[in-house]
């Protein structure tokens, strides 16, 4: 065959395939693993509202992208074997809720990109290097919770001039809400205020911190929000109110519930960015690249009927701060 005739065929051949390679690389499927130590619903974290994120960028499940969920439901011992299951189904990036499944999924794997969706302080608990140059397989969003955590501490005392004793209820079990306390315990003196820790590591011990505090009675109470207390925020909520204590919180879905008041981020500011983050990395660039992210706004929101059932009177100042005002 002379050399012109297989040129022709080879250009015949290129043109013949290319729609068909074409057409295979616009269907290629991504794989997206989600790892949460939190509930699958009845938390803060939406669903709905996180694959609204991907359509809104384009990402179609079933067309170009598979979300894969894994929800350790509080039981944080369950991570491990929840992260080592996604690796099982060869996804592309994993998206982790909270430091307790970040810290699952880096140990899981070091090659397998991880976005953040909140992890507190990941600087703090040794998740990355810096903000800025995080390094390794890790970059997200984070929520900053043990800086803000003096912030709230400032919002409940404004809110309720007389406080002078805090209960803080918390997971002691978890380092990165161990760190929110030891903030919370920092703010105290400048504020006025004394702190009481409740600390507890698992369902049963809610009970027994609640008749400590019955013996030795705080003003108010501040739940650090993670996983454990979220799952028995009602319980909280219910304590709160019938010491008439008032209640101040990360989320605001617990302000819906009946605590008094929230100061914090919210997830649904988080979703598109977490997107931004995974299709960054789809598209080739490395996680150790990109700096992480905090939020933009913080969120207070105030449930004035639960401080009408405490015999509260919240100042007109602090209301007028407010987000969203529950009447």
């Amino acid at each position: 065959m002379s050399a012109r005739v297989t040129g022709f065929v080879v250009a015949a051949l290129v043109v013949f395939y290319s729609p068909i390679l074409t057409a295979q690389q616009q269907q290629k499927v991504f794989h997206i693993g989600f790892l949460s130590s939190g509930l699958r619903s009845g938390g803060a974290f939406s669903r709905d509202e996180f694959r609204q994120a991907f359509r809104d960028s384009g990402y179609i499940e079933g067309k170009n992208i598979v979300i894969d969920e894994r929800f350790a439901e509080s039981e944080v011992s369950r991570l491990p074997a929840l992260a080592a299951e996604l690796l099982e189904l060869k996804v592309d990036v994993i998206v982790t809720s909270g430091g307790a499944a970040a810290q699952a999924a880096k140990k899981a794997t070091s090659t397998i990109p991880i976005v953040l969706l909140g992890a507190g302080d990941p600087v703090g608990t040794g998740l990355v290097a810096s903000m800025a140059q995080p390094g390794g397989n890790l970059t997200g969003v984070t929520e900053f919770s043990t800086d803000l955590s003096g912030k709230r501490l400032q919002l409940l005392k404004d809110a309720v001039p007389r406080i002078s004793r805090v209960a803080v209820l918390y997971n002691s079990s978890d380092p990165a809400m161990t760190l929110r306390y030891q903030a919370l315990e920092q703010a105290a003196p400048i504020l006025g205020v004394t702190i009481q820790p409740l600390g507890v590591r698992e369902p049963a011990e809610f009970e027994s911190a609640f008749s400590a505090v019955t013996s030795n009675p705080p003003d108010s109470i501040v739940m650090v929000t993670d996983a454990l207390t979220m799952l028995n925020r009602k319980l909280a909520i219910t304590f709160a109110i019938s010491n008439r204590l008032p209640l101040a919180v990360e989320f605001s879905n617990i302000v819906r519930d009946g605590a008094l008041m929230s100061y914090g981020w919210n997830f649904k500011d988080f979703y598109p960015r977490v997107v931004y983050y995974v299709d960054r990395i789809l598209k080739g660039d490395k996680p150790s690249d990109l700096p992480i992210e905090g939020p933009t706004h913080f969120h207070l929101v105030i449930n004035l009927k639960t401080a009408a059932v405490l015999g509260l009177t919240i100042p007109n100042s602090i209301v007028a701060l407010a987000d969203e005002v529950i009447e």
